[in-house]
């Protein structure tokens, strides 16, 4: 069989696409391969259950906080308290902050040179810097946007990186009068950014139609935290699965149960685990997680615009799920426009300015778990502990692992449109890295990987001799 191999760039962490042809010069597998490891789950084994929040924090630059407060959470459930509710309303004001800054950098600086720039265009110019020459003013409006997002965890945790604030019980410290202030008053020119990108990307979906149907538009199930009434939920709630119909195939599970209906495989090739839906079995129980599986589990959203939004967003589909993973920029944004609107309601609630932000308390139980919904999806911490709180064994099922059946079969589905003869094109190259960056992988959340990756693609045949070859630096 001939073999295409891809580094992935655009995207946070080391990624590998390998494309094996079959006889008849088609594409017959797809993998999509996490080569590297830094081992969290292992050197955490021998640190107090107070040391992990700050520490799993390091994971990730891009994503810190959402392991910061997921690490929090199953320091409570250790504890045995509930953080008081001051506590519960900033860690989620913080945690609506990282969506913000997070997703903004998704869709506005990885994303939006593909969208609007053309997947074939010079790809020295299709980067962030082509963008702010031809849409100046959109590259600005995507600074500021994250900008924002930023503040609102600097102004909680004191650094926008690694804020070593959220500890079993609760926080550290409140949220001043000045700094809530000061957030209050940025938050219009941030819901004009995202509304303004909303209508952007609907007026251009007419544009991306062969792509919208050819990245990872397939049926499959998702899941994702929704509230007891089935309102979008990013913190809190219990799990529910749907599938391509949207019908509710599982509902109220818990999260804390996770390992009762979330199974757990891996294939010698990766590094990054294979989560499925125990159920259904592997590999057919492929679920997808984030914002995509966000908008279609929930029943709504719960604040005025970004209802109007999902009510466009459905459309799509009639009312059932949008299942092509090109929109998870168009979910991305929707989640941005509610995070913004809540965010609006929490600085106007007086309680979030309490000094009672933590909940004191020794070792109660020896294992704990803590579930939230990270940007990229849902997230879950595993803790096990002596009596002293020293951590025996550590299990992460973060988000992009949760989504990597469905990314390998992307990539598969791309291949198969894309790949024709022996010719590897720079249309294919990049529109491979647009389906796997459409789920905005966090590869050092999910194996711990570091670096920044080439892209090189190599096309050989059955005998293992090199026919092609196309690199970027």
């Amino acid at each position: 069989m001939k073999k295409i191999k891809l580094p992935v760039t655009r995207i946070e962490g080391h990624g590998l696409i390998t494309l094996r042809l079959g006889e008849d010069g088609e594409v017959a597998e797809a993998k999509f391969h996490v080569t590297e490891v830094r081992g969290f789950e292992r050197f955490c084994r021998g640190r107090t259950i107070w040391e992990m929040p700050g520490i799993t924090a390091r994971i990730c630059g891009i994503c810190p906080v959402s392991h910061l407060l997921c690490s929090a959470k199953a320091g409570d459930a250790i504890l045995a308290v509930r953080p008081p509710r001051a506590a519960d309303k900033l860690r989620r004001l913080m945690n609506l902050g990282q969506f913000v800054q997070s997703h903004a950098l998704s869709f506005f600086h990885l994303s939006s040179p593909d969208l609007l720039l053309g997947w074939d265009s010079d790809p020295a110019r299709r980067n962030v810097f082509g963008l702010m020459e031809k849409h100046p003013e959109l590259a600005l409006d995507g600074i500021r946007l994250r900008a924002y997002g930023q503040k609102v965890i600097e102004a909680l945790g004191g650094r926008k990186i690694h804020p070593a604030w959220a500890v079993p019980g609760g926080v550290r410290s409140p949220l001043s009068e000045e700094a809530r202030d000061a957030l209050a008053a940025g938050l219009p020119e941030a819901m004009r950014i995202v509304q303004d990108a909303i209508s952007l990307y609907e007026e251009h979906l007419d544009d991306w139609a062969e792509e919208i149907a050819t990245f990872g538009n397939f049926p499959s199930l998702f899941m994702s935290l929704v509230a007891e009434d089935g309102t979008w939920e990013h913190y809190g709630g219990r799990i529910r699965f749907v599938d391509a119909d949207r019908n509710v195939v599982a509902d109220g599970l818990d999260p804390a149960s996770y390992q009762e209906y979330i199974g757990e495989k891996t294939e010698g090739w990766s590094y990054l685990k294979f989560p499925y839906y125990k159920e259904a079995g592997y590999p057919e129980g492929l679920y997808r997680v984030g914002p995509l599986a966000r908008l279609n589990c929930c029943d709504r959203m719960g604040t005025p615009l970004a209802d109007e939004a999902l009510k466009r967003f459905r459309a799509l589909a009639d009312g059932k799920a949008v299942t092509s993973s090109f929109h998870y920029h168009y979910a991305r944004l929707i989640e941005i426009l509610a995070s913004l609107e809540r965010i609006g309601r929490y600085l106007e609630d007086p309680e979030v300015l309490s000094a009672r932000v933590r909940a004191e308390a020794g070792i109660n139980e020896l294992e704990g778990v803590g579930v939230h919904e990270a940007p990229r999806g849902t997230l879950f911490h595993h803790y096990r502990v002596d009596e002293d709180g020293i951590i025996q064994w550590v299990n992460l099922i973060v988000s992009t692992g949760q989504n990597n059946l469905a990314m390998n079969r992307t990539v598969r589905q791309i291949a198969q449109r894309y790949l024709t003869g022996r010719e590897i094109t720079e249309g294919l190259l990049n529109r491979l890295e647009g389906g796997i960056r459409a789920y905005d992988p966090c590869l050092s959340c999910s194996v711990h990987a570091v670096g920044r990756m080439p892209l090189k693609v190599q096309l050989f045949d059955q005998g293992g001799a090199l026919i092609s070859e196309r690199a970027r630096a």
